[in-house]
């Protein structure tokens, strides 16, 4: 029996979903206790998450122009981040470093929800 495209692609969606779930385990095995006390362990943790949201995007079978992930959004995230990690060389406050990372993470998971949510309204729901 030939399989279906949405078998395919929903076998695909599983791998890379056990894949990302196998990089934030490594994150957090190998990351001391205080780690998780930084803020760029939360960018990190972030951007992964982003990562995740936008595979899920490429591998859906979506047309391009139905769902799109904010591109000026993505990109003052990753500013953001770039702050927050070069924080001590730019001579940043410990406050003004908090508010970079947690700026990142505020563009990852807004721009995380807009795909999600352009995702969920491009579905058709059978009647």
């Amino acid at each position: 029996m030939p399989e279906t495209s949405s078998v395919v692609s929903r076998r695909w969606t599983v791998i890379v979903s056990g894949l990302l779930i196998c990089v934030i385990a490594l994150v957090v095995l190998y990351a001391g206790r205080t780690a998780f006390h930084s803020p760029l362990a939360a960018v990190v943790l972030a951007a992964i998450g982003l990562v995740a949201v936008l595979l899920q995007l490429r591998l859906r079978q979506v047309p391009p122009s139905a769902v799109r992930a904010p591109r000026w959004l993505n990109v003052a995230g990753i500013l953001c981040a770039v702050c927050a990690l070069f924080a001590d060389r730019l001579r940043l406050s410990a406050n003004l470093s908090q508010v970079t990372a947690l700026g990142a993470v505020g563009c990852f998971a807004v721009s995380s929800f807009i795909v999600l949510d352009g995702i969920r309204k491009g579905r058709v729901t059978p009647k």
